[in-house]
């Protein structure tokens, strides 16, 4: 299996999980979606820890439901590796009026759209996450 795009290979399989009421699904590791997990879990949209599966690294991502529904309702890439969306901080979207959240690649690293403005920052918007 190729993998053209690990980020939406990431956020793919979460959203599969949630549909299908998984508690919990392992995906191999990379930087790049570490520090995603890492966001996802700061703002409590999941939680995930590091495994070794035969020697190959792993994540462990606990996924969180409230009322038997999934807590993230919508899951979305935004950047592409085809087409790349740059934004200034001013420019940084809003999800759902504040309630979600915009993943963004900065020169200070990965973090939520909140810090980044907070920071100063603009960046590549990876994905959004409501």
């Amino acid at each position: 299996m190729s993998m053209q795009d690990p980020i939406a290979d990431l956020l793919t399989q979460i959203r599969n999980a949630q549909m299908a009421k998984k508690a919990a699904v392992k995906i191999a590791f990379s930087v790049k979606k570490n520090a995603i997990l890492r966001v996802l879990k700061e703002e409590g949209y999941v939680d995930f820890e590091k495994i070794d599966v035969e020697g190959k690294p792993f994540f462990h991502i606990f996924l969180k439901y409230h009322e038997g529904r999934p807590v993230i309702s919508q899951i979305k890439r935004v950047s592409r590796p085809s087409l790349r969306s740059y934004k200034r901080k001013s420019d940084l979207p809003t999800v759902l009026g504040g309630l979600g959240i915009a993943i963004v690649s900065t020169s200070r690293g990965v973090m939520s759209d909140k810090k980044a403005r907070k920071l100063g920052q603009g960046g590549e918007v990876l994905c959004v996450v409501a």
